[in-house]
């Protein structure tokens, strides 16, 4: 059954469509009416109806204005357009609003039933689309191997975590592999004469096709290959799980000789290889794709048609390559509190440097780096910085004669940061959770006191409040609503002649049978028992 709602400043035409109409009969059930678009978006908002009918002209908000917002927010709600306007420009506006349809008043009841069965008919076939997990799991096996692609093109250019690596390993079925690693980037040069006479993009698709397929023809008995193609139409193989790191340096030589190779002889064309340095894990695979990336990039000095590694072209690296990503995931450690994370990249920063052989002023400059990220986040996350706990200057660097020392002292910035965030977090939550106790207090009588109003009234969302109220008050919200309501009700009762029921409404509960019940739960006896105990205590 779909949820359809009516909006219509005319009573009578409201009235009409209700009555006249078996809504279950054509699958709908009807949940409201209403008599202008403000009133119905708010409804909307709460409902989320599957259809909303609505005239164009209303006051406050009309049609069209109510149909983009809901456009905008609930794209999957339809919209049926009712006007008694016959002007071009609504109709514009409702198709470029994508409107389920536009109806020129009068409409007759039995041209509605028609639209209502139409529509429960789209309707229906949109969900027999989305329910078709066999169609679902179908497409999802047939994209596999883009997917599986995209995923080893993401580990290369931007790099993942150990967890996520594994997972993905595990879900694309490809086995563990072990270091080093090592990234081969392969770019046609060009088609050689084909170029002139290709009739369509077909012609250097299948090209590309069939220089790929020799590159796996390459490799295809190897079990230390992963082999993809990224989206700049680049052949690259990630090589790993040698005994050493100049072995596999050799092992990618050969293969990318033989894609040469091979290429040029049983296609006509050619192609550039370019490979980079070795790296100790699947998480350092950024930086030998950007070295065999840029390896590639010396084919403008060296000529086409050749294997490139960038090692020989550059020597030994001379900076710590990943140090813009390091502080980019450093300052994101911070910020989320994963002390472990923030400590495990400034380590990995301070041993890349140590291998670097970089000059004492150029660590010191990297430092300096790493110094500006912790401080952007201090200042983000609002932190004084002019106590002692956070002594934080760029030239503080230069005070240590160690990479060890400057490791320490930053980590021990690390540590103070989180504990300046923590409190400021403690002290946030604190006096959240004093507003909320106070909005209680103030709103406990209504009985529409909800946890969503009271988190819109804190700016907090009902999961994280909720987690956040029982750790610091060892109640729910339920449960502290529910203690004062009958506090409240407890010094009525002692207090005034008040009837159950009145105190009952006073305190929050329009059924009076409820209150009773929950008195009794809470108390231990009845209001009445109460009431009597109370009045014989005072007689005594």
């Amino acid at each position: 059954m779909y949820k359809v709602m009516l909006v219509d400043d005319e009573a009578v035409v409201r009235d009409g469509l209700k009555n006249t109409i078996d809504w279950a009969k054509h699958g709908f059930a009807l949940i409201g009416d209403y008599a202008n678009g403000r009133e119905a978006w708010d409804a909307i908002e709460e409902a989320k109806p599957d259809l909303v009918i609505s005239d164009i002209s209303m006051p406050f908000m009309d049609g069209l204005e109510l149909t983009g917002l809901i456009a905008a927010s609930y794209p999957y709600i339809k919209v049926l357009i009712l006007t008694g306007y016959d002007q071009f420009e609504y109709a514009q506006q409702a198709i470029r609003l994508k409107v389920t349809d536009f109806i020129l008043k009068p409409i007759t009841a039995a041209e509605i039933r028609t639209l209502l069965d139409r529509i429960r008919a789209e309707m229906d076939q949109e969900m027999q689309r989305r329910e078709d997990l066999t169609r679902l799991h179908s497409q999802l096996h047939q994209s596999l191997p883009l997917l599986k692609e995209r995923f080893l093109e993401r580990l290369v250019a931007l790099g993942l975590t150990r967890p996520e690596i594994e997972e993905r390993f595990a879900y694309f079925g490809i086995p563990p592999a072990s270091p080093p690693f090592l990234a081969i980037a392969a770019d046609i040069d060009d088609f050689g004469d084909r170029d002139a006479h290709f009739s369509d993009a077909h012609d250097a698709e299948f090209l590309r096709f069939a220089a790929y397929n020799i590159f796996e023809e390459t490799v295809q008995d190897r079990e230390d290959v992963l082999l993809f193609r990224t989206r700049e139409e680049r052949m690259v193989a990630v090589l790993y799980g040698h005994d050493d790191e100049s072995a596999l340096y050799e092992q990618a030589f050969g293969v990318a000789e033989q894609l040469r190779h091979h290429v040029e002889r049983f296609l006509g064309f050619t192609v550039t290889v370019g490979i980079g340095r070795p790296c100790a894990s699947a998480e350092q695979l950024p930086q030998s794709y950007r070295g065999a990336l840029s390896a590639l990039d010396y084919r403008f000095l060296m000529g086409k048609n050749r294997v490139l590694g960038i090692a020989d072209l550059e020597g030994e690296a001379a900076a710590a390559p990943l140090l813009a990503d390091r502080c980019r995931r450093l300052a994101a450690a911070v910020r989320t509190g994963s002390s472990d994370e923030a400590y495990a990249h400034i380590e990995d920063t301070v041993r890349e440097l140590k291998t670097s052989r970089l000059p004492i002023e150029a660590c010191f400059l990297h430092m300096q780096k790493l110094v500006l990220t912790l401080t952007d986040a201090i200042q983000e996350m609002g932190i004084p910085t002019g106590s002692e706990a956070l002594p934080l200057w760029l030239t503080d660097v230069y005070k240590f004669k160690t990479l060890d020392e400057i490791e320490r002292w930053l980590k021990e910035i690390v540590a103070a940061m989180m504990d300046a965030a923590a409190g400021s977090r403690n002290r946030f939550i604190l006096e959240q959770i004093g507003k909320a106790t106070a909005y209680i207090e103030a709103h406990y009588a209504s009985d529409k006191l909800t946890l969503q109003e009271l988190c819109r009234h804190v700016l907090m969302s009902t999961s994280y409040f909720s987690q956040m109220f029982k750790q610091h008050t060892g109640e729910t919200f339920v449960e502290c609503l529910t203690r004062v309501r009958m506090d409240k009700a407890k010094t009525l009762l002692r207090t005034t002649p008040l009837k159950f029921y009145e105190i009952a409404a006073q305190v929050g509960y329009a059924d009076p049978n409820y209150f009773s019940l929950l008195f009794k739960k809470h108390a231990g006896m009845t209001p009445r028992d109460f009431r009597d105990g109370t009045a014989e205590e005072a007689y005594r």
